[in-house]
């Protein structure tokens, strides 16, 4: 994808003398980039390139991807920032490979290492994570397990998850996955996925 600067004018209320401020903005150039995770599946992520060292690392939702609007606007933002960021699928997500797990937040935190270390091998310095939804708990819980990144930012996160699990599939859904072998998610649609 190729660069070009845009200098935009704005004219603020300032002396008559400088009315005039030009800010130079480069717009991010974009990589897809697949990563392994320590189970051998490939994450497959988009990087937002901006030049800086730094870099923030996004996690979308449950039965989300990286192409969810929420996590292209978060980089949109970042970007006007100067700040690179990168945005993924965890496994059995989008584009990576891997069985989509239930609950599996423990296993996505590892994912989530997989692409810390991956960036951090490559001279970068990951600022921060930001997990929209169920992203949102994977990186408190890999913020506890790993205290390798100091800011961690929940965006609609559940806080409360006691009656969770409960709520969505009944206080016997032990017993029926037992029983079964499995448990069947439905859409919104009412349909197994």
């Amino acid at each position: 994808m190729a660069t070009h600067r845009v200098t935009t004018t704005l004219n603020m209320s300032l002396p008559a003398s400088q009315n005039s401020v030009n800010v130079s903005v480069m717009p991010a150039s974009q990589q897809k980039i697949t990563i392994p995770n320590k189970f051998g599946e490939k994450l497959v992520g988009i990087l937002h390139e901006t030049g800086s060292v730094e870099i923030v690392i996004l996690c979308h939702g449950f039965r989300s991807t990286k192409e969810r609007d929420i996590m292209v606007n978060v980089v949109v933002a970042l970007e006007k920032e100067g700040i690179t960021a990168f945005r993924f699928d965890f496994a059995g997500n989008g584009e990576s490979e891997g069985s989509f797990q239930f609950g599996y937040y423990w296993r996505e935190a590892k994912d989530l290492r997989a692409i810390i270390q991956h960036f951090n091998g490559a001279s970068r310095v990951t600022s921060a994570i930001l997990g929209h939804s169920k992203g949102g708990n994977v990186v408190r819980l890999y913020a506890s397990k790993y205290h390798d990144i100091h800011t961690v930012v929940n965006v609609s996160g559940g806080y409360n998850l006691e009656k969770g699990i409960e709520e969505h599939f009944g206080k016997d859904f032990i017993e029926r996955t037992k029983k079964e072998g499995y448990l069947d998610v439905e859409n919104k649609k009412g349909t197994s996925n």
